[in-house]
């Protein structure tokens, strides 16, 4: 049973009569009544009565009106909702990012937005050592990283370009200096963020390698109750400039120059390698592209060569 036989029996139902749905379908009759045959030998059952000359539906025939309207409703409402999908009318983009990495995402969702408003956007939390095997299981069509993972798996398009930043409240003793060395730091407080990541690897590694001390007095499950703590006066922090651009602009914390640790971490929307792209991700990377246009300074947009 397809289609084309469910719309040639509806027609008949509908034209009361083999000849005038011949005529709406601009086909023969004879073509027709072989269609409904073929439908009635599929199903076992008589569709029409024999001796009837209107098209009257015997009761096998009278079940299979409804189903044949409802399927051929669901047919022409599928059609229009890939057109709908096609246009960007509907659809929804799922990708996945850290605490950190999410922050990138804000202003370039704030401007996908704009242009696909009915777009719907989940942004689901994941440690950035996992987003590339959600990629893998398709739970997700894009996620936001610190690092390229196999790039015979996955395509990476640089996207932000961010350093690391010490930051302290504006009563600080240290907050009146424009850079300080790091040696000098040996005696501070550090707020960190309790998740083992790269960007604490390295940040430890060049502490040992200055020969200088790194006090870790408070560890914090979040970035932003590391930012927060600093802010109320306790101690000092090294965290991703992009966590405290609104605090530093505020002057809720200052930062201070170290000049042996210039950390620089390259941002990367990451993407399930040969995947085809959902007309909203196609989408998204437009936007990704003329933010980054557009703002120019770290936003980057830059794919792998």
């Amino acid at each position: 049973m397809d289609m084309w036989q469910l719309e040639t029996f509806l027609a008949v139902v509908e034209e009361r009569g083999f000849s005038r749905a011949a005529v709406k379908l601009r086909r023969t009759q004879p073509a027709v009544s072989q269609t409904i045959r073929k439908l009635e030998e599929e199903l076992g059952e008589l569709l029409f009565e024999r001796t009837s000359r209107d098209g009257t539906l015997t009761s096998a025939g009278e079940l299979l009106r409804s189903y044949a309207e409802r399927l051929l409703r669901l047919r022409s409402e599928a059609e229009i909702a890939i057109e709908e999908l096609r246009s960007l009318e509907r659809g929804r983009l799922v990708m996945a990012a850290n605490e950190y990495t999410c922050l990138y995402l804000l202003p370039v969702l704030h401007e996908f937005r704009k242009v696909c408003p009915q777009i719907g956007v989940t942004v689901q939390r994941a440690l950035a050592s996992r987003i590339p095997e959600h990629l893998l299981e398709r739970s997700v069509e894009m996620g936001t990283v610190t690092y390229q993972p196999d790039a015979g798996q996955f395509h990476s398009i640089a996207v932000y370009s961010d350093a690391v930043a010490f930051v302290m409240s504006p009563d600080h003793p240290l907050a009146r200096q424009k850079r300080v060395p790091i040696r000098e730091l040996g005696a501070q407080n550090f707020v960190a963020h309790n998740v083992a990541s790269p960007l604490r690897s390295r940040i430890i590694e060049t502490f040992a390698r200055h020969e200088t001390p790194l006090n870790l007095g408070v560890e914090l499950p979040s970035l932003e109750a590391v930012k927060r703590y600093v802010g109320m006066g306790h101690g000092v922090a090294l965290v991703p400039e992009l966590t405290v651009e609104e605090e530093i602009g505020r002057g809720d914390l200052v930062k201070v120059e170290i000049p042996e640790v210039r950390i620089e971490r390259t941002l990367w929307l990451v993407r399930r390698r040969g995947a085809r792209l959902s007309h909203a991700g196609a989408a998204f990377l437009r936007v990704v592209e003329s933010v980054a246009a557009e703002r120019g300074g770290a936003f980057l947009y830059r794919p792998e060569e």
